[in-house]
């Protein structure tokens, strides 16, 4: 164990890991700024309730990094393992529906524990990343990954299911992002053309069903706030004191911040205009305080980090090594467009957090795993390159 670990560190990926760090660190500052008089004005608690609250997260974040990048990222096709995952991920998208909370968003997709909260589809997106990357390279091995009825059966199912729960709970943005990564992991298999256009057909049939079972349910599931975002996406400003109202201060907030911003903790808009400024909407108040120099500063840091993984994906001969990577990149990337959408108006707003940077326990501790794991496969990939 400890020549393995000697091994592995020799090629620890620093620009990787220190990219990451700093990202965390970052938002915590940020999340600090944010959220000092929501804590107060909404709350009733300390102005830094939220800082420490993220703190604690990220102490939890630091084990959960150093667990991933040092376990061998190939045991993770074990058949045993990836049941263990699919097992724990389809009880608490099921518990989801029972015990679940929602937000101001209307969707129903955390599970409370007391000390804090879990959301059951961040868990979906690494496990389902884990699985498509362990079963898909075990069909290469066998030389049946291009039979189709043979290789997309069991996957197709996961997803399926996957997507059918999450989308119950309206969980739109992590449905998206769920649905993209799937077809990047794919993307990435080898599989060849015809047989991934096949694919991309049954999931495109999975999604109808799922939004067809969605329509069917429309009156218990479509409420009228969840209905009132959606048309405030296409008009914001026609329902400025309403729906759109947290879009419209978003503007404002990024028009507010010209190029330098008007200096740390300086928003105007997190005193009441701009509701959990320090949640999906914290890039907003980046915006604000830092100007367009500190968004480019988020956007440079999280552009590094896809364009790592997907390097790291095209510089392996190991197909389970080169699918975590897209897929773990895929996540990040994917999510990233999401959140910014969804604040500029792009797409519908859907609250999915901006990676490593806005509030939220479970975001930022399973994304940090998922940076471990990528850690692995790049010290995979660096050992397997000096070999040759």
């Amino acid at each position: 164990m400890i020549l393995y670990i000697k091994r592995y560190l020799k090629n620890f990926d620093y620009p990787l890991f220190f990219t990451y760090f700093l990202l965390c660190l970052f938002g915590l500052v940020m999340i600090y700024s944010a959220s000092m008089d929501w804590a107060v004005s909404r709350y009733g608690r300390a102005p830094d309730y939220f800082f420490d609250k993220q703190k604690f997260n990220l102490l939890i974040s630091i084990p959960a990094f150093l667990i991933a990048a040092l376990f061998p990222y190939k045991h993770l096709k074990n058949k045993t393992i990836m049941i263990f995952m699919l097992t724990v991920m389809f009880i608490l998208l099921g518990l989801v529906h029972v015990l679940g909370t929602g937000g101001e968003s209307g969707s129903q997709s955390w599970i409370h524990l007391g000390f804090g909260n879990i959301q059951p589809s961040e868990i979906a997106k690494i496990v389902l990343v884990l699985y498509f990357a362990g079963i898909f390279t075990k069909k290469y091995e066998k030389g049946t990954l291009d039979k189709f009825n043979e290789s997309v059966g069991p996957p197709l199912v996961v997803l399926g299911l996957v997507v059918f729960s999450i989308m119950m709970e309206t969980d739109v943005g992590n449905t998206m992002i769920i649905c993209f990564v799937a077809v990047s992991v794919i993307a990435a298999s080898g599989l060849k053309f015809k047989s991934f256009a096949k694919m991309i057909g049954l999931i495109g049939i999975v999604i109808s069903i799922a939004l067809l079972a969605i329509f069917l349910l429309k009156d218990s599931i479509l409420t009228p706030r969840r209905l009132g975002r959606l048309e405030a996406f296409f008009n914001p400003f026609e329902y400025e004191s309403d729906f759109g109202y947290q879009i419209v201060n978003g503007y404002i907030a990024i028009g507010s911040g010209g190029l330098t911003g008007l200096g740390l903790g300086k928003s105007n808009q997190k005193f009441g205009y701009l509701p959990e400024p320090h949640t999906d909407f914290i890039m907003a108040i980046i915006a604000e305080e830092l100007g367009l120099i500190g968004v480019l500063i988020v956007l440079c840091g999280l552009f590094f980090i896809v364009f790592k993984a997907l390097s790291i994906a095209l510089n392996t001969s190991d197909p389970q090594a080169r699918m975590i990577a897209t897929g773990i990149g895929s996540i990040i990337g994917f999510q990233t467009f999401v959140n910014l959408g969804g604040m500029l108006g792009i797409i519908p707003l859907t609250g999915v957090p901006l990676p490593f940077i806005s509030y939220g326990g479970t975001s930022v501790i399973l994304l940090s795993a998922a940076i471990g794991i990528l850690m692995n496969v790049s010290m995979f990939v660096k050992l397997e390159k000096s070999k040759k």
